[in-house]
């Protein structure tokens, strides 16, 4: 469902905010400033600063969330499902920077219920995946080894983009994407080669 100009702007000026200062030290009166609003018009639109926390986490998970569900329903093979995942976090990372800090940050102050909601959608995520991995160690394709490790390992190595990207670093998303498959493939061992 779509939402307002206005509600999208303080969504976004938000993300920014929260990005900026942390979820904690950022104010309701500052995000009002920064979208020209008075805190009463702010407050008809989000009715407190962690609705917005609320917002930024939940729809980034989804974002996460619809990846993963293309991924599984495709013909692809589990080693080319593991490839499209790293892919997916790559183009969140690059597309949604601020979004993403919140979420790979400050959700650890959502309230209850929704720290446990946000968590059950992270776990229910990393179960997936662990799937996908297991089906390719199975089949053949992946080498043999701790799911657990290996996820985990793919995961948090994906978690710096969204600090770093920003940045850029003369590197485009396209050359990132095939650094970080690479590496995530095939290690940082030069191959030998026959004498």
């Amino acid at each position: 469902m779509a939402i307002s100009p206005t509600k999208q702007k303080i969504f976004e000026e938000a993300a920014q905010l929260f990005q900026e200062k942390g979820y904690l030290a950022a104010s309701m009166r500052e995000l009002a400033m920064r979208c020209g609003l008075q805190v009463s018009s702010l407050y008809s639109h989000f009715g407190s600063k962690e609705e917005l926390l609320q917002k930024i986490c939940f729809d980034s998970a989804r974002a996460y969330q619809d990846g993963m569900k293309t991924v599984e329903e495709s013909n692809a093979s589990p080693s080319d499902k593991v490839r499209q995942l790293i892919s997916l976090h790559i183009r969140i990372a690059t597309t949604d920077v601020t979004s993403v800090t919140i979420f790979s940050d400050e959700w650890r102050h959502l309230s209850e219920p929704f720290l446990q909601e946000f968590l059950g959608i992270r776990k229910d995520y990393e179960t997936r995946f662990s799937r996908i991995l297991q089906q390719g160690i199975d089949a053949g394709e992946l080498a043999g080894m701790n799911v657990t490790v290996c996820l985990f390992t793919i995961l948090t190595s994906l978690r710096w983009l969204h600090r770093w990207y920003p940045e850029k670093r003369g590197i485009s998303v396209k050359s990132l994407e095939a650094e970080i498959l690479r590496f995530l493939f095939n290690g940082i061992k030069k191959p030998s080669h026959p004498q």
